[in-house]
């Protein structure tokens, strides 16, 4: 049996924060408690003190490109940064080549994640404008949920037929997660941009070509929806001040049947960086103004926001350095998102505790993950060790990341995490990955 003691840990859980120690057996977390002394001389003590222990975070929305686009990133690759940056649970997209559009390609996914996964691994079913009969065979307990492009992105998995809208909403018992922009909007706002400067249009009118119109277009169309049908359902990387008034906090998370996510990108970015940082920061939906950044704030603060996630969808340098038009959107972000929310802990714009509640205790509530989320014994032991004065510079050398790049390159954070735990097992520590299959397929209670 492997045993690991951790002492004097500053232990985040369910709003409060109170100094323990928490004692691992195997998988699992068998204790908590003030003081816990070593059963067995082979058991591996480690001393938290001054630091805090968090439970792993729970990314419910990655891009890591296998199959299919693997020169960007894999399995491998961006599990290892993501347990770097404190992340043990991820949901993957499903536009991935070929697209997990089938139950067949879905389990193949599945079977790559179980050889090279270093953290916990679920992947979102795709759907299209014709595979209902396919969406109706996902088994609720072992997938993640349904997602559907309602705006095109990577991939171009566009769901456009309103007729086949509402029957997947009204048929499908899962949980059903969107990316909502207005595709209309976009084409018209493009064009007339494409008039006047061609492929090579500034990236400072990305956020108006995918403007807040059509996000909100799209966001309220696909709450009416769900409203209409019942249907069970959570708003992917909100970006705007708009839609804030479509979400509640008059309800709890657990009551909720439309739930909402923002990014790591959009809290942090502001249309005021296209200058500097070009098409690093191009991201759909668009990274907006001060004014809609302030608003997600808020939301996030008040509870209309449930989750924040990293939407981690890694391209080459190359590729990100064509013009406008044919560059592509998305960004690298899973080993750097934990520790950016301490910035702002930092900056007194967030407490340590709601972090946690929003990165782990939510993802886990909303998917009905089973075990995950929070540090509780008989609770697999998915943690995080959080030193809060420990700073360090983002440099080309210590990126993780396939792709090799961060639009944070440059920047020095004030925390940084030592030890990373998935299912016990202890998968980062002194700066190091240990080349370990940690992960474990996540389960859904439903």
């Amino acid at each position: 049996m492997k045993s690991v003691l951790i002492k004097n840990a500053k232990i985040v859980n369910e709003g409060t924060i109170f100094e323990g120690d928490v004692l691992i057996e195997n998988e699992f977390i068998v204790e908590i408690a003030e003081t816990i002394s070593a059963k067995s001389s082979s058991t591996k003590i480690i001393n938290a003190e001054g630091n805090y222990l968090i439970p792993g975070a729970i990314d419910d929305q990655v891009h890591f490109r296998e199959p299919g686009l693997t020169h960007k990133g894999d399995i491998a690759s961006e599990s290892r940064a993501a347990v770097a940056g404190g992340i043990t649970s991820f949901i993957e997209m499903p536009n991935t080549n070929p697209q997990s559009t089938t139950i067949e390609l879905l389990e193949e996914k599945f079977k790559i994640a179980s050889e090279k996964s270093v953290a916990n691994y679920s992947f979102m079913f795709g759907g299209t404008n014709d595979n209902l009969e396919e969406i109706l065979k996902v088994n609720p307990k072992t997938v993640a949920g349904l997602k559907l492009f309602l705006g095109s992105s990577t991939g171009n998995m566009l769901v456009d037929n309103e007729e086949v809208l509402e029957k997947i909403f009204a048929s499908t018992p899962l949980l059903i997660a969107v990316h909502c922009e207005d595709e209309e909007t976009i084409k018209n706002n493009l064009a007339k941009y494409k008039e006047e400067y061609g492929d090579d249009i500034p990236m400072k009118f990305h956020h108006l070509i995918r403007s807040e119109e059509a996000c909100y277009i799209s966001s309220s169309k696909a709450i009416e929806l769900a409203k209409k049908t019942g249907a069970r359902l959570h708003v992917f990387h909100l970006s705007t001040a708009k839609e804030m008034k479509l979400f509640t906090n008059k309800i709890p998370l657990e009551e909720k049947k439309i739930t909402a996510e923002a990014c790591i990108h959009h809290l942090w970015f502001t249309n005021e960086d296209y200058d500097k940082k070009g098409t690093l920061i191009k991201w759909n939906p668009a990274v907006k103004t001060q004014a809609d950044k302030d608003a997600l704030w808020e939301a996030l603060l008040d509870d209309r926001i449930d989750v924040i996630a990293t939407d981690h969808a890694p391209h080459t340098l190359e590729e990100k350095k064509n013009p406008y038009t044919s560059a592509p959107s998305g960004g690298p972000l899973v080993q750097h998102a934990v520790v950016a929310m301490f910035e702002a802990f930092h900056q007194g714009k967030i407490s340590v505790e709601k972090i946690v509640e929003k990165m782990a205790h939510n993802p886990a509530k909303i998917f009905k993950i089973e075990k995950r989320g929070f540090i509780k014994e008989g609770y697999y032991a998915d943690l995080a060790i959080v030193n809060a004065g420990l700073p360090w510079s983002v440099k080309k050398e210590n990126i993780l990341y396939k792709c090799g790049w961060s639009p944070f390159e440059g920047f020095t954070f004030k925390s940084r995490i030592t030890h990373t735990f998935v299912n016990g097992e202890l998968v980062y520590n002194n700066f190091k990955v240990k080349d370990a299959r940690a992960g474990m397929r996540l389960e859904f209670d439903r």
